[in-house]
Parts: C-alpha cells; structure tokens; sequence
C-alpha cells in the first residue's frame, strides 16, 4: 500500500480507507486497506461487497469535503442476510483524504 501512495501523482487524489477495528465474523481484520483513487481505480481490498462498497461511498464523500471520516460498517446478521453475504460482524474504517505532492 505504501508504494501505491507514494506513486500518486503531483495532484492526484485517493480516498486511504483503513481498518481500525472488527467484532464477529468480518471479510478482513484490523489492518486492511484500500485506497480508492478519484477516477475510480482501488489498490487493495478491505473485503470486496456490499462492505467495501459503502465504505467507497464515504471514501468519495471524504475527497469532495476534504476531510477524513471514521465509518461503521454493519455486517451483522440481518443485514448481511438481506444482501446474500455470509459475514456477521462489524467494522469501524478510518477514511483520509490523500494528494500526490
């Protein structure tokens, strides 16, 4: 991950959606990242889904206001059923907004 924001361009900006907590049953753990750059592109994976797409709804919302975001993401059980995921936990993502210098 550290190459892929070093290697951001002069300008170019990326949304880094980081992990910081998980209880039950969660694709990824503590640690996991994926930068979302503004044209669309990922560099990495907190779990893919219905997760992983909320979490780059917020990413996006952090690169237009500019300012980071710590986001809960409810995996549990009935909502998770009602998506067809297989998880049932919960995650808390730290997003911050990025710039190539």
């Amino acid at each position: 991950m550290v190459e892929a924001i070093l290697g951001l361009n002069q300008g170019e900006e990326a949304a880094l959606a980081t992990i910081v907590a998980t209880k039950g049953s969660t694709p990824r753990k503590a640690g996991a990242q994926v930068l979302f750059y503004r044209d669309g592109r990922t560099a990495g994976t907190i779990g893919g889904g219905c997760g992983e797409s909320e979490v780059r709804q917020h990413a996006f919302q952090a690169l237009r206001t500019q300012k980071p975001v710590l986001v809960h993401v409810n995996l549990t059980h009935d909502i998770a059923e009602e998506d067809g995921m297989v998880c049932g936990g919960i995650m808390d993502v730290f997003i911050e907004p990025l710039q190539g210098e």
